[in-house]
């Protein structure tokens, strides 16, 4: 049986909920990662994937520009990595100078991937849609990558940032 209750508290029973770190390069070519838990597969025929960017972050810019972003799925060992990128603006901070975390060169966009995550999907901008205080934008996924080791996924487990494996 359900019970009616309001929005806020009802959203408390989402968790774990998926973690991805987007990254897209801005007009200086400076490429800028952004911690984000709203994305989804939109199509498998072709692959496509969304992510759902607040209106007042950076990312907004710089997914613009390039007109596409990685989606990475982080790994349990890129917590502290995942909070630092949701933490601070890429108007005002280069991220990957001011916290180390191992990249690598895209291959079919003009990005990077995350050496340490799970996978990570190349995608050229398809289309982006406004979605109250956040811009919906969906990629074509043009190229994909997995890690070869066996990595654990990072989710949000809890309410508060809290970060972890799915149990």
């Amino acid at each position: 049986m359900q019970k009616q209750v309001e929005y806020p508290e009802a959203i408390k029973t989402k968790y774990p909920e998926q973690v991805v770190i987007a990254i897209a390069k801005d007009r200086h070519g400076k490429a800028n990662p952004v911690t984000l838990g709203w994305t989804m597969i939109v199509s498998g025929n072709p692959p496509m994937m969304a992510i759902a960017v607040a209106k007042k972050h950076y990312s907004i810019e710089a997914v613009t520009h390039s007109e596409s972003f990685t989606i990475a799925f982080p790994s349990v060992q890129m917590a502290d990595a995942a909070l630092f990128f949701g933490s601070k603006s890429g108007r005002e901070t280069n991220k990957f100078a001011e916290f180390e975390c191992e990249t690598e060169a895209a291959k079919e966009i003009d990005s990077v991937l995350l050496a340490d995550a799970v996978a990570n999907f190349e995608c050229t901008l398809e289309t982006q849609v406004p979605a109250g205080d956040h811009i919906v934008f969906i990629g074509k996924v043009v190229c994909s990558h997995i890690n070869s080791e066996q990595k654990k996924r990072l989710y949000t487990v809890g309410p508060g940032h809290k970060l972890g494996p799915a149990s």
